[in-house]
């Protein structure tokens, strides 16, 4: 799909296993944790404003280890990323898959991407804090939105687990607002605490950076 052809349609591009358009399971008002999606920036790797260089890519400490505890509880793990320097200008879809190949070289493989390639004056349904990116990553993998998580940095992450009926966990950095932090109803110092509290261990047993 071409750039201006995905604004047009508001569709976020998606990546990873499973047929697109998966079915949902059913049973959508909650259970067992099945999926945990991160935000890119800020929260998988520092913040490089629309990065498309592969060599800036840096990870977030204990993203690896947080990562890896989710998937060795057997739960998928994904992506859900704003990335309007491709609606800018700024960003071509080859480098915004260059950088996500570095991402996962770095951090283990991921379940499904979820990208939103437009602007703000857009109107796409699927940029944070609109819930489409955490919907559509659900429906790849055929979880039920009430199944699954978002962790992230700043407030509109946390916005879209709300409006997509996920969790959040909010991971703060010192770009993010103290309104953000104040209104969050969960959050954490590190991914790895994130990920301690999602996944119900006693801080005894949790992930280390």
């Amino acid at each position: 799909m071409t750039v201006r052809a995905a604004r047009r349609s508001g569709a976020p591009w998606l990546y990873g296993r499973g047929p697109a358009g998966a079915a949902p399971a059913a049973g959508d008002g909650g259970g067992p944790l099945a999926a945990v999606l991160f935000d890119r920036d800020g929260t998988l790797v520092a913040d490089v404003p629309y990065n498309g260089d592969p060599d800036r890519v840096v990870p977030m400490p204990g993203a690896r280890a947080a990562l890896d505890a989710v998937r060795a509880r057997g739960l998928a793990v994904g992506v859900v990323t704003n990335q309007s320097g491709v609606a800018r200008g700024l960003l071509t879809r080859a480098q915004v898959e260059a950088v996500h190949r570095r991402v996962a070289a770095l951090l283990g493989p991921f379940d499904v991407w979820a990208v939103c390639p437009h602007g703000p004056a857009d109107g796409c349904g699927c940029r944070k804090p609109a819930p489409g990116l955490v919907l559509a990553a659900c429906h790849r993998l055929g979880v039920p939105p009430g199944r699954a998580a978002v962790v992230g940095d700043i407030g509109s992450d946390l916005a879209a687990a709300r409006a997509a009926g996920a969790r959040g966990v909010l991971v703060p950095t010192p770009v993010t607002r103290a309104a953000e932090i104040a209104a969050a109803p969960h959050r954490a110092a590190d991914l790895p605490e994130a990920v301690r509290q999602l996944l119900g261990r006693r801080p005894a047993e949790g992930v280390t950076g």
